[in-house]
């Protein structure tokens, strides 16, 4: 056993300081960001902000509506090769800002053979709750070696070392967080995590020096911690509960005391276990939560929101570009980040 002892940040840890700027209209700024990649050695551009690959989040009519805007969805992993190819047959303009998910076992593996086989996708998201095992690394070897041309995000992970690791066992951007999520409860159940911010910062560096993109995943709760991940470094930032509750979202809007409100879960609760594979095992433990949420109407509306703050960061640091952001920040530690004396009576607009 050992103790760190340095400070690990999280995103109500810090502030972003302003600096001078030479932009006179948040209009002028480029959310846009140009990657290519390690591995594929194909090329991306668009804003890279990713729906979590959650089946709350991760539909076809997310991806429908984020890729208006030129965002990415990561699809639900229990979306079948017949689905995919109904919707790729009706919205082929959507498929480039799709990724396909999957899990470490051989049907998984099995399946995204057969997606591939009916729809182009470009993206693949090799995604587990704990990518420290060795076969994970595995499985990512393996499915590099299936599709050499495919982008390939992997995770999840928290440290620089695991990152490089996977950065060199085929991943061309690695997914980082344990614990962060709205809905997950694997910190309370583990007592396993790492903050967020610190994870990024940490993260971002390792992989920046081999050629990689590494993925904020959760922890996002207000548009601020979405330039927050940016500005520590995240190439890319995917989104759970931001995005969830909306009309894009899966789930029946139901009334609960004259309120509309959505269902939404961890993919690790015992909601989603029961789900999608009947049961929770007697060898695990949930470490997800379901909840009811407001109902949050059309996505577009809040995807606006976050790229109107997103513009506003720069412009308060003068980054022409969101590329440029993570060298213009300066965080600084805080000890209150809100006045929060009239949140108790803010009224929200009717949808």
């Amino acid at each position: 056993m050992r103790i760190e002892t340095d400070i690990k940040l999280d995103f109500s840890d810090v502030l972003i300081r302003s600096k001078r700027s030479v932009l006179q209209s948040r209009v002028e700024v480029s959310l846009e960001r140009e990657f290519r990649f390690r591995h594929s050695g194909t090329t991306w551009s668009g804003i890279p902000i990713v729906a979590a690959n959650m089946d709350h989040t991760g539909t076809f009519a997310m991806a429908q509506a984020l890729s208006e805007h030129r965002l990415l969805t990561g699809m639900d992993k229990f979306i079948t090769p017949d689905d995919w190819k109904k919707f790729a047959t009706q919205h082929p303009g959507v498929i480039p800002h799709c990724l396909a998910s999957l899990g470490v076992a051989e049907h998984d593996l099995k399946k995204l053979q057969d997606i591939m086989a009916v729809v182009d996708l470009p993206f693949i998201c090799l995604d587990v709750a704990n990518g420290y095992t060795e076969r994970f690394v595995a499985c990512l070897e393996r499915i590099r070696e299936l599709f050499p041309k495919k982008v390939i995000m992997a995770g999840n992970v928290v440290t620089g070392e695991m990152v490089e690791e996977l950065i060199l066992s085929g991943a061309d951007i690695v997914k980082i967080g344990i614990g962060p999520g709205s809905v997950c409860t694997t910190r309370e159940k583990t007592g396993v995590g790492y903050p967020q911010l610190s994870a990024i910062i940490e993260c971002a560096d390792a992989a920046h020096g081999l050629g990689g993109q590494v993925c904020a995943d959760g922890g996002c709760v207000t548009p601020g911690d979405v330039a927050k991940a940016f500005a520590a470094g995240a190439d890319f930032v995917m989104l759970g509960g931001m995005l969830a509750g909306h009309d894009e979202s899966s789930g029946e809007v139901i009334e609960e005391n004259g309120k509309k409100l959505k269902r939404f879960y961890g993919m690790s609760s015992t909601e989603a276990m029961e789900k999608h594979h009947g049961s929770v095992a007697e060898y695990r433990a949930s470490e997800g939560r379901s909840v009811n949420i407001p109902y949050r109407g059309p996505v577009k509306n809040t995807i606006l929101d976050i790229l109107g703050g997103l513009r506003s960061t720069c412009t308060y640091v003068g980054a022409h570009r969101l590329k440029e952001l993570s060298k213009r920040t300066t965080f600084i530690r805080v000890a209150r980040q809100l006045n929060e004396a009239f949140v108790p009576f803010t009224i929200e607009s009717s949808k």
